[in-house]
């Protein structure tokens, strides 16, 4: 007999999904050293998988890592995805790599630091030498816990994975659908689940847009309920994701002109 449990919309993968939270930066802290927690003043996870991170000269950690045998010291960066909106609950996903902490020679570091800024430019990046200290985490595992799910990953997984297209624009398009058009959320509202389109004094926020579909939480009393919408189609550039958009509201043609979701052209990255 064939299982009568409800499909699951389709998604991205888990390492997918991890790749997606550390395009967008997010906030994070490097914890579990024995040291106590330090708070990065810039970090970036590298295509295959290695993060980069700079530190203040006070951080105790960089202690830990000259003083350790090998110059390496156990360690794990936490990646906290935070919504775009003002959600009650704002983080939306945590990833958490953990590795080994090294610090690159300074001719190493200042390469190392030059590449962060072609991709992710930040003025702290500046102060390498001059009062902050550039480290490698070489990860050894990863673990992925968002609406979607908890996964364990392999450094081969974050490796192999790519962000979703659409990971560096989404807070964009989803703070322009909460302050323009609450309309939108309103139609949006017939695709919940039946059991919870008639919660009293619930309401729905956007979560999260990627190529397969839409994430919607509704705030209830004592409880958030988090619901993924697919895509009549997977959308692959922008135009096929304001499409996609379009038909779940129902205006696929007709209102295209008057209602855009997404705000116009894709912002500047």
């Amino acid at each position: 007999m064939g299982s009568t449990r409800p499909r699951r919309p389709p998604a991205p993968s888990a390492a997918e999904r991890a790749r997606s939270v550390a395009a967008r930066g997010g906030t994070a802290s490097l914890v579990g050293t024995g040291a106590p927690q330090a708070a990065p003043l810039v970090h970036h996870v590298r295509a295959d998988g290695s993060a980069v991170l700079l530190l203040d000269d006070d951080e105790p950690v960089l202690h830990e890592i000259r003083s350790a045998p090998g110059g390496e010291f156990a360690a794990m960066l936490e990646i906290a995805d935070v919504a775009p909106v003002e959600l009650r609950e704002p983080v939306r996903g945590l990833l958490w790599i953990t590795g080994r902490l090294r610090e690159p020679d300074p001719d190493i570091a200042r390469r190392i630091a030059l590449q962060v800024a072609d991709v992710r430019p930040d003025e702290n990046l500046l102060r390498l030498g001059h009062g902050a200290s550039l480290v490698r985490l070489d990860p050894g595992s990863a673990v992925l816990s968002d609406a979607e799910g908890s996964a364990a990953l392999t450094p081969v997984d974050l490796a192999a994975a790519w962000p979703d297209p659409f990971c560096r624009y989404e807070s964009h398009w989803l703070a322009h659908l909460e302050n323009s058009h609450p309309d939108v959320l309103d139609l949006l509202a017939r695709h919940l689940p039946p059991a919870l389109r008639d919660l009293r004094e619930a309401r729905l926020r956007p979560l999260g847009m990627d190529r397969y579909g839409l994430r919607l939480r509704l705030e209830a009393p004592g409880r958030d309920h988090d619901v993924r919408i697919a895509w009549p189609q997977q959308a692959t550039t922008v135009e096929e994701l304001r499409r996609q958009m379009q038909h779940l509201i129902g205006c696929p043609m007709r209102r295209g002109a008057d209602v855009d979701p997404l705000g116009g052209s894709r912002p500047a990255s």
